[in-house]
């Protein structure tokens, strides 16, 4: 069975893509952590990280455990300030009142990838599954779709990040058609 890297190697050489990732649940912080190594150390490209599931901190702190260099990546949080925190400024975090706020994400996210100074770039949306904790099915639809229009005009590898589930399974295959390719993690 191919490994990560192996699966996302395929997309090394694309200029820019839109991939939809599933990950078990089990594998998804190593999956997460070997994603972004692999943008960052092997691809060698800045980006952006939109944390929707854990404070920025705790995601620094993890990558930084890997030894993962965080110094290429902007983060939006989108969790912090629903726990009372996140409200002092960072050069390298946009806090983000919470993942309801779909019209802030997609600001920040303009924001944090127009900032960013190389052509080549990523963006790392985790996750589709905290979008639909809370907003509706069809919002969360319009949305991604707004988000890989959004990708392509950046023109960035952006990855979406999904746990797998067999009930969104609908759902996953109705995104993927916004998708240059959907992959299982």
């Amino acid at each position: 069975m191919p490994t990560i890297r192996q699966k996302l190697a395929q997309l090394k050489d694309l200029d820019e893509f839109v991939v939809l990732a599933t990950v078990s649940a089990q594998k998804y912080q190593e999956t997460n952590i070997e994603i972004i190594r692999s943008l960052t150390e092997e691809m060698n490209i800045p980006g952006v990280y939109v944390t929707l599931n854990k404070p920025y901190e705790a995601v620094k702190k993890l990558l930084l455990q890997k030894k993962v260099d965080a110094r290429l990546i902007i983060f939006i949080d989108a969790v912090s300030r629903m726990g009372g925190g996140g409200e002092r400024k960072t050069k390298e975090c946009l806090f983000i009142g919470s993942p309801e706020n779909l019209s802030d994400i997609s600001i920040a996210m303009d924001q944090a990838v127009r900032a960013l100074p190389s052509k080549e770039k990523f963006l790392f949306f985790d996750s589709l599954n905290t979008l639909l904790t809370y907003n509706e099915i069809p919002v969360v639809v319009k949305f991604i779709h707004f988000l890989s229009t959004k990708m392509r005009a950046w023109k960035v590898k952006g990855i979406i990040i999904s746990l797998e589930k067999k009930k969104n399974q609908e759902l996953i295959g109705e995104l993927s058609q916004f998708c240059d390719l959907a992959i299982d993690l």
